[in-house]
Formats: C-alpha cells, structure tokens, sequence
C-alpha cells in the first residue's frame, strides 16, 4: 500500500521539484519549437551551407545522449570559463537534444505542403523568408502537431535525466528524499504521479487541438 506520508512529509521538496520540472519543460519546449524550426527551414532552404549546417547538427545531437550534452555543459563549459548551474545547463541541454527531432518533425511537413504554394507565394513577390513564415509553416505545424506532441511529452519525461547534475527537479528531489528517508518505492512511485500531472493534458491537449485543427480543414 502507498505511504502517503512520504508526500505530506516532504511536500515542500516534491512541490519544489515539481515547479523546477515545470519550468525547465516549459523553457526547453519553447526553444526548442522556435529552434527546431529554424533548423527545418535551414533544411529545406535553397542554400547549400545552409543545408549542411541544419543537417550536421541534427544527425549529430539525434544521435548521441542527452546526459552527454548535459555533463558537457555543466561540467566541461567551466573549463572555457561558462559557468552553468544544473538548472541552467539541463534546460539548454534539452533545448539542444529535442530541436534536432523536432526538427525533422516539421521538415516533414513542410515537405507535405504542396510546391505549387510556394511557387505561387515566391510569384507575387514573397520572399523566401516570409513565404515560409506566412504561407508553408503554419500549413506545416497543422500537420506535424501529433509527431510534435509526442516530442513535447518526452521532453517533460526527459527532464528527469537531468537529476544527475543538480537541476532541481523531480527527480533529483526524489534521490534526496529516497536517501533522507530510506523508501524507495513509494518515493518514486509518487514523482511518477506528479510526472502524469504533466504529461495527461499535455497529451489531451494535443489530441484535443489535433481533432479541432482535422475539422477546420
């Protein structure tokens, strides 16, 4: 049976780890849209070093862990002089780690969009740049919302491994707890719950948008 008392007891910890796992989801998400996006653009965009440059940097961080990049920023950046606290370097970390598949998500669906609007926007005198921003990206993000919903979901479940180096969210509270009071299962037990407090309407939201956008269409 679950100790509830772990969670009256240590209330302020979890609260605490809950706001830091909040924020750092929200910052990182926030970046890593606008981020990921600029990198599609520089995907798809007519310039060659462009390309190269949106397409090195997400064959590379897609590929390796998020705990690398999170170690080299807060423990290798000090040695160059930067210094980051866990907070600072988890959430840069995640905005590092999640632009690369977001990325990807809203390449596709700007590859989805039909050639002949851009040709039209480009014809009547757009840009390059504004026929993105005004005519293909938001056709593109209509598309792309449920691959771009899941993106979201596990960067919130990502945000525990950022424990490691201090950052002050669930998860780290969690280790504290677990080591101050011995318990273990119960301890994670309920930093799972506080997780699915963030994660279920993150996911119904994105459901709920998914079906409101397929009907306007």
């Amino acid at each position: 049976m679950l100790d509830f008392t772990i969670l009256t007891n240590n209330w302020d910890m979890y609260v605490e780890g809950f706001k830091n796992t909040l924020l750092t989801s929200l910052l990182a998400l926030i970046g890593s849209f606008l981020f990921g996006t600029l990198l599609a653009v520089f995907r798809i965009a007519p310039i060659k070093s462009l390309n190269w440059i949106g397409t090195i940097y997400v064959e590379f961080f897609r590929n390796i862990p998020l705990l690398i990049i999170a170690f080299t920023l807060y423990a290798g950046f000090p040695t160059l002089g930067i210094e980051l606290d866990g907070f600072q370097a988890g959430t840069i970390a995640l905005i590092i780690y999640t632009s690369a598949f977001i990325s990807e998500a809203v390449r596709a669906g700007i590859l989805s969009v039909h050639k002949g609007q851009t040709e039209a926007a480009r014809s009547s005198g757009l840009t390059y740049i504004e026929t993105m921003r005004y005519v293909v990206l938001p056709q593109a993000i209509k598309i792309v919302i449920p691959p771009l919903g899941n993106q979201f979901i596990n960067l919130v479940k990502n945000s525990s491994i950022l424990s490691v180096i201090a950052a002050g969210e669930l998860m780290y509270q969690a280790d504290l707890i677990s080591a101050r009071t011995y318990v273990v299962f119960d301890v994670y037990i309920i930093v799972a719950l506080f997780y699915l407090v963030i994660t279920l309407p993150l996911s119904y939201g994105v459901n709920y948008l998914e079906k409101r956008l397929a009907k306007s269409n």
